[in-house]
This record gives structure tokens, C-alpha cells and sequence, in this order.
């Protein structure tokens, strides 16, 4: 089941039987199944590691203060999300929220902001990642409703750059393109403390990683987001060309590539994968067992 994303024509063009899983643990050890090594466009799967270089820049409390951590119950793209709280907050996992943790990317231009978040997305992947230009194409002609969300974010003071200049950044963002392989890895380096498996560098600190994975519990599959921790107990996040990544706190990370959505832009084949696996490996964060002491 499930459809391909329509409102982005890049992203219509998607071979709808496209399906890979890569599952990387906190040593570097990365299991492939399918098509994991394809690349495609990152979508919303940027948002948490936007996030952290957010996080790393301003400090965990600071960035809260300025974007929200608290879930919407409401769609991704949502305008009401930002307008039902008398601050003009949403959380970084939703677009309002996103477009703002991109205004507080450091820099002094839409080029330098582009450059600090591609360069900080690379150093996650582990490697040198590249703008997929026909997809940010595509998207940049159809974003006018990221650019009402962020003039709106502005009139509440919620924007801390040019309109114009953090959609920009932001469309870009989105169209960096990754494998399965890659958003494991990525994952891995939040499951670890920050450190990559494979390259052992320190990307962001361990307790910007904490941080970012509360936020993926709570906001990382839009208005699903409840559904998905009762189901899988992982915190998550999806994106619309079909990717989501699960992050197992301390152990490693689990990304699917499948692009027929459901109706909250969440892969469905990614979501039955999963909850195989969550339950399969013992991966759900909230297992009990009698015997346990503190």
C-alpha cells in the first residue's frame, strides 16, 4: 500500500518498488538488504541533524527556547501548528520548526548557512554528500507554502535570518541525497554519543545527541509520532522520498528506503519493517521485566 509524495514532481518519479534496509551498529559494522546503497533525496530525515548542529551552536536549552521541543498532533506542514501556541513554536521535526533551526545555522548568507549544514551533514554521513540540483529544483518551485510558514514564523519573531534566505537553505537541505547506507551510519553516530563508528570523529557531543533523540521520540513521524513509539518504542524519523531512520539509544540505527507513503508522509513498508524488527531484536526502549532492580 501506500502512495508516492505527488506535491514534489522530483519526487512522483520514484520507482514505487524501490526498497533497501541498512542496519549500522556504534562499532561500524553496517548490514545491507536491497537496494541500500541507492541514493535519494533526504527530505525531513535533515531535521534532526540540522538540529544538533543547532544544539551544538546555541546549547540544548537555548535552542528549545527559540524553536519548541513539544509534538503538534498535526501534519508536518501544518500553518495551525505555529498559530495554537501563543508563542509561535512548533518543535525542529515539523516544517515550521525546521525552517526556523535553519535560520539559526551560523552564518552570514544564504551560502554560508548552506555550506556550515552541508558540511555538518557530511561529517555525519562520513563522507562528502552532494545536492540532488533536480530535486531542489523541483521543490524551490513548488515551496510556497515553506515560504508563507516562514513569513509567518517572522511576525511571530520566530525566523532568526531572511525569509527568502532560510527557505533556500532549507529546500537545499532537504535535497542532499543519501543512501540507506548512509542514514544508518548517521544514526549510528547519534546511538554512539556523537562519535562515528567508521571515522571516529567527534560530530556533536553526547549530550546533543540525547537531546535530539528525545525529540525524535516524541515529533520524528509527524502526527503518527504517538502511534510509532507505542508501536516500535525507538525514537524516529521519516521523511517524505521514502526514508526513515530508527536509532537505538547506545546500540546503532536501522534505516528503511521505501517511498509509497501513507496519508501522514510516512514510508509504510519502512513502518512494517520496523515493528518486525523492534520486537524481533528486543530493540523497544520501554521493555519491562519482573527482577529488575534500580
Amino acid at each position: 500500500g501506500g502512495k508516492l509524495a505527488d506535491y514534489i514532481p522530483a519526487l512522483a518519479e520514484a520507482d514505487p518498488s524501490a526498497f533497501g534496509i541498512c542496519v549500522a551498529n556504534t562499532r561500524g559494522d553496517a548490514f545491507m538488504v536491497g537496494e541500500a546503497a541507492e541514493t535519494f533525496s533526504i527530505q525531513s530525515v535533515s531535521k534532526p541533524f540540522v538540529f544538533a548542529l543547532v544544539c551544538e551552536a546555541l546549547g540544548a536549552a537555548e535552542a528549545a527556547a527559540r524553536l519548541g521541543v513539544d509534538a503538534t498532533g498535526l501534519p508536518f506542514n501544518s500553518i495551525m501548528a505555529m498559530e495554537l501556541r501563543a508563542d509561535g513554536t512548533s518543535n525542529p521535526l515539523v516544517n515550521a520548526g525546521a525552517i526556523a533551526a535553519t535560520s539559526l545555522i551560523p552564518g552570514s548568507g544564504a551560502e554560508d548557512r548552506w555550506h556550515h549544514v552541508r558540511q555538518g551533514l557530511s561529517r555525519f554521513a562520513g563522507r562528502e554528500l552532494e545536492c540532488d540540483e533536480h530535486v531542489y529544483a523541483s521543490e524551490a518551485a513548488n515551496n510556497q507554502r515553506n515560504a508563507g510558514l516562514a513569513h509567518l514564523l517572522r511576525g511571530h519573531g520566530r525566523l532568526y535570518c531572511d525569509p527568502d534566505e532560510a527557505v533556500e537553505v532549507y529546500t537545499r537541505q532537504c535535497a542532499l541525497l543519501v543512501s540507506a547506507r548512509d542514514l544508518a551510519l548517521m544514526g549510528a553516530t547519534l546511538a554512539g554519543g556523537g562519535v562515528h563508528p567508521l571515522t571516529g570523529e567527534q560530530v556533536v557531543s553526547a549530550a546533543t545527541c540525547q537531546r535530539v533523540l528525545a525529540v525524535m521520540a516524541t515529533a520524528g513521524l509527524y502526527e503518527r509520532s504517538g502511534s510509532w513509539l507505542y508501536d516500535v518504542g525507538l525514537p524516529g524519523k521519516s521523511g517524505v522520498s521514502g526514508g526513515i531512520l530508527t536509532i537505538a539509544p547506545g546500540k546503532g540505527a536501522v534505516a528503511t528506503f521505501s517511498p509509497p507513503l501513507d496519508a501522514a508522509g510516512n514510508s509504510v513498508r519502512g513502518q512494517l519493517v520496523m515493528r518486525f524488527l523492534s520486537e524481533r531484536l528486543g530493540l523497544n526502549l520501554f521493555i519491562s521485566a519482573s527482577g529488575a532492580h534500580l
